[in-house]
């Protein structure tokens, strides 16, 4: 098992790693839309979701692998309302490549933001 740390994403906000690949495969923890600096300077659903997958990237890439690699999706909002502008955001960057993917609605995130994003890729 590898930990995964880059500076190119904020550092966990608890007791876990960014990310921790194992046999070939590439657990992101859950993003939500600080910057590297560790700030919240995202405000809209499209703002934070951009915000979001420039994190992702940044670990990906720390990990040797890149966002069209990742398998798996999870997404999490926290009003459901978002969903098509969060899903216009999540289709510029991943393009033609369409992961298996989840997106649920939840009762409150981390920092109150909006959106919080995992992934698992494969490296």
């Amino acid at each position: 098992m590898h930990y995964v740390k880059t500076e190119g994403a904020p550092e966990a906000i608890g007791p876990y790693s960014q990310a921790v690949e194992y046999s070939g495969l590439v657990y992101v923890s859950g993003q939500i839309p600080m910057t590297a600096e560790g700030k919240l300077q995202a405000v809209t659903i499209e703002e934070q979701t951009h915000q979001v997958i420039h994190n992702l990237r940044a670990i990906l890439q720390e990990a040797g692998t890149w966002l069209h690699n990742t398998v798996k999706v999870t997404v999490y909002l926290s009003n459901m309302d978002d969903f098509d502008k969060m899903n216009e955001v999540y289709a510029e960057h991943f393009g033609n490549h369409k992961p298996a993917r989840t997106t649920v609605e939840v009762s409150r995130l981390p920092k109150d933001v909006k959106i919080e994003i995992e992934v698992i890729a494969k490296r």
